[in-house]
């Protein structure tokens, strides 16, 4: 069974975020838990804690179908010292604050070399930065995105994604959510059912489905290995409907969230009614 939503506001509070899914015809939602573009936030209360998890329940999303996303500003391949400690102690503080709404994942990317270190020596940093947070943490599994290998980010081939989980020590809380933007433009084909055939069945082998948690859809402005990341609509970008088509059929993407990023929230509902079409036909 396939889970689809949006990324939705938690503006007043994360209390809203699983309202908000539910007027769009959502199953599934991601949320930041704090502003994503401050390093400290104030704690939640206990009163948005609880309203979060009532109203969680009221729509009738499982808190496995939530898929949080942690500040952009978190870097866990940080090339220097200050930097490294400053985003593995954000990163904690995001996991702790899954912890207390009670959610399993937490979605993030996995960082920038900065161009002051090598792919590599970053690549193990992230791993080492991930061990880290799931040795003071409980129950939230750190879910790798891969990105669009826009400037010096990582995680924009799936030999990297891999590589990163290789130094995480519990494999059990280490996953990956598959941007459909980001593979595209990182030089993966999506645009027909043989490319995604191709496309998917590299990732099942480098990386595995197993380790697959979640999943962005967004079509893409920029062509083919652009490597810059600029989502659209879908069917309105280079990737077109097949792609979407082809995921909403397949059995390996059941059960996990699949969020759209895409750039019109007003046509969200009937986004998520066109990919359900798909698995109904």
């Amino acid at each position: 069974m396939k889970f689809v939503g949006a990324h939705v506001s938690a503006s007043g509070g994360v209390q809203n975020a699983p309202l908000n899914a539910e007027k769009i015809g959502a199953k599934a939602f991601a949320l930041f838990t704090k502003n994503q573009r401050q390093w400290k936030a104030k704690p939640l209360t206990d009163e948005a804690i609880e309203g979060f998890k009532v109203n969680l329940q009221q729509v009738g999303i499982a808190p496995e179908h939530v898929l949080p996303h942690d500040s952009y500003l978190i870097n866990l391949g940080h090339p220097e010292t200050e930097g490294l400690e400053k985003s593995r102690a954000a990163f904690v503080d995001e996991m702790h604050r899954c912890e207390q709404l009670g959610l399993k994942l937490l979605n993030f990317h996995p960082g920038a070399t900065l161009r002051k270190i090598g792919e590599e020596a970053s690549l193990d940093r992230v791993s080492e930065s991930i061990n880290i947070a799931l040795e003071q943490t409980e129950g939230v599994t750190a879910v790798i995105e891969n990105t669009a290998g826009q400037g010096s980010t990582l995680g924009y081939r799936f030999e990297q994604l891999a590589r990163i989980i290789e130094g995480v020590e519990d494999k059990r809380r280490v996953g990956v959510c598959l941007d459909t933007c980001h593979t595209f433009v990182s030089g993966y084909d999506l645009r027909t059912r043989d490319a995604c055939e191709q496309t998917f069945g590299e990732f099942g082998r480098i990386v595995g489905f197993d380790y697959l948690r979640g999943m962005h859809l967004n079509d893409s402005k920029p062509d083919l290995g652009a490597r810059v990341d600029r989502h659209h609509s879908l069917g309105q970008g280079k990737i077109g409907w097949d792609a979407f088509s082809f995921i909403m059929r397949d059995p390996r993407f059941d059960d996990i969230p699949m969020v759209l990023e895409t750039i019109d929230d007003t046509i969200w509902r009937e986004e998520i009614q066109a990919l359900y079409q798909f698995s109904t036909e």
